[in-house]
């Protein structure tokens, strides 16, 4: 299962935790998803899109 938006493709990035002894190590960040239900081509469909997506009304929610 993938961690990435369907819409603009926003996806888990890696990098390092820095500690305050500079010590350095890996680390993730997920981005926040959510399955939300909408309507594309008279079908309804789900997709996995980021929560900034949402809010931009770039698709409208089923409920």
């Amino acid at each position: 299962m993938s961690r990435s938006c369907d819409i603009c493709g926003k996806h888990t990035i890696t990098g390092n935790k820095v500690s305050h002894a500079k010590n350095r190590t890996r680390r993730t960040w997920k981005p926040n998803l959510l399955n939300v239900k909408t309507e594309l081509g008279g079908t309804t469909t789900k997709l996995k899109i980021c929560t900034r997506c949402l809010k931009s009304d770039y698709i409208t929610k089923k409920v």
